[in-house]
């Protein structure tokens, strides 16, 4: 049997459906349509109601966003009070400068390595963790946000960063207070 023979006979349009079915010129309906149904249109009533969930967009909780803000403001109260972290590289900056000075050195380079670096390592860990917070807090200012008290930590954890970047910096660059000098 030829393929084409069996089209030909499996064909049971009539003439007139035919004709309809190709007709381009057909008016538009109310709804917006020309009356010619469309793929899309013969395979709605064929979808099932499990897609309809797929297709709605999920309202977000905001519990990220608020968890952020809480932390920015977190990190903002560490930036200026210190931390743990910044204690422990202190002493470890302590304990180099002991040893580097223990053979010698003048009590300049003694002041400078053993209280000075570590000074100035505890301003740089509490300037890490302002960047952070000022940093966690942009991002959360910068997401919609529902709430008025995740804005509320989001800007705290913002002004406590900046403040902290500003104490770090006036500790490492030595502005608030000058390491002591020895006096020759």
């Amino acid at each position: 049997m030829n393929p084409t023979e069996t089209k030909e006979t499996t064909d049971t349009t009539a003439p007139d459906e035919a004709a309809e079915a190709t007709d381009t010129t057909a008016e538009p309906t109310s709804d917006g349509h020309d009356g010619q149904a469309t793929d899309t249109d013969q395979a709605e009533p064929a979808e099932s109601g499990s897609d309809d969930a797929e297709e709605t967009p999920r309202a977000s909780s905001g519990l990220g966003s608020a968890a952020a803000g809480v932390v920015a403001a977190g990190l903002g109260v560490v930036a200026l009070s210190g931390s743990w972290v910044g204690r422990v590289a202190a002493e470890r900056q302590t304990l180099i400068g002991q040893i580097k000075t223990s053979q010698g050195g003048t009590p300049a380079q003694q002041i400078s390595a053993v209280y000075g670096d570590a000074w100035h390592t505890t301003a740089l860990t509490n300037g890490i963790f302002a960047l952070l917070a000022l940093i966690v807090g942009a991002a959360v200012l910068a997401l919609p946000q529902k709430a008025g008290w995740v804005r509320a930590f989001a800007v705290a954890g913002v002004v406590l960063g900046a403040l902290g970047m500003i104490v770090s910096a006036g500790m490492y660059f030595d502005l608030f207070l000058a390491l002591p000098s020895t006096g020759s």
